[in-house]
């Protein structure tokens, strides 16, 4: 059976399968993305344990301590978890599935001046969704170029299976794993504009640059799906949600992965 395209064109779809990543304009209206800036303004003055923990002294000196990622937001908010179901995005996911999508995960990320960014990593080393894989769908609320810190991708990488990750530069990463990118491919830099869209494979080779300004933040929406047809994911991410917003329990995924199981707890992504 040929799927037909529902929402994407031919050239969009080939974009996505050929080079792991495809960025889509016009999926966000701009009184909403106001509305998911000024949801998570809110949140950034407050603690929600397990979720969002800031330091909120007058001393605090690393940018991410004052704004780290915040974890799961539609667990707690209902702003969040109308945007992780934001309809146009689950139709592009459907296209590129060519099933329905799960949602699994939301992130934001305030990305403040002068904040290190994220080493390059593959998202389903963490998820480990099968059969099938995750897609990002990553949401620039803020304007993303080289210098607060945009996204960087490996293109072509989303064909390289899941390897076990090497230590981080902490100095320059929030986070301590690190995947080198195959011979002869370098990893380039997503300038977007408020409001765009980049969906990415789970296998793509990708992560952030420091952000070098003094004045402005990178925020972003960041969410993860599975295939309707997967079967297992990692714990941390269950359960996950139709686009109704019933939950879906899938099995947990007990695979240790290409680190073992004795390879350090994984950090959630």
């Amino acid at each position: 059976m040929v799927y037909t395209l529902k929402f994407l064109t031919e050239e969009q779809k080939k974009q996505f399968e050929n080079e792991g990543y495809l960025i889509v304009k016009g999926l966000f209206k701009a009184e909403q993305l106001k509305e998911i800036e000024d949801t998570f303004e809110a949140i950034s003055h407050t603690t929600v344990p397990g979720f969002f923990e800031p330091d909120l002294s007058e001393s605090v000196t690393d940018p991410l301590k004052r704004y780290p990622r915040v974890m799961h937001p539609h667990r707690f908010n209902e702003t969040a978890r109308k945007y992780m179901l934001h309809q146009p995005v689950l139709r592009v996911l459907e296209d590129l599935y060519e099933e329905p999508a799960l949602a699994a995960q939301s992130m934001y990320y305030y990305k403040p001046p002068g904040a290190r960014g994220q080493a390059l990593h593959q998202d389903n080393f963490y998820l480990k969704v099968e059969p099938g894989n995750c897609i990002a769908a990553w949401t620039a609320v803020d304007a993303a170029d080289e210098e607060n810190g945009s996204l960087l991708v490996v293109p072509k990488t989303q064909e390289y299976e899941i390897v076990c990750p090497e230590y981080s530069d902490a100095k320059e990463s929030f986070t301590t794993h690190y995947v080198k990118p195959p011979k002869d491919q370098k990893a380039m830099p997503v300038v977007m504009d408020a409001g765009d869209v980049l969906f990415f494979n789970g296998n793509l080779i990708h992560g952030s640059y420091r952000n070098k300004t003094k004045d402005r933040f990178r925020r972003s929406f960041i969410c993860h799906y599975a295939n309707e047809s997967a079967t297992h994911i990692s714990e941390y991410y269950r359960p996950l949600y139709r686009a109704d917003g019933s939950e879906v329990e899938l099995v947990t995924n007990p695979d240790g992965g290409p680190c073992g199981v004795e390879f350090e707890p994984f950090y959630p992504h």
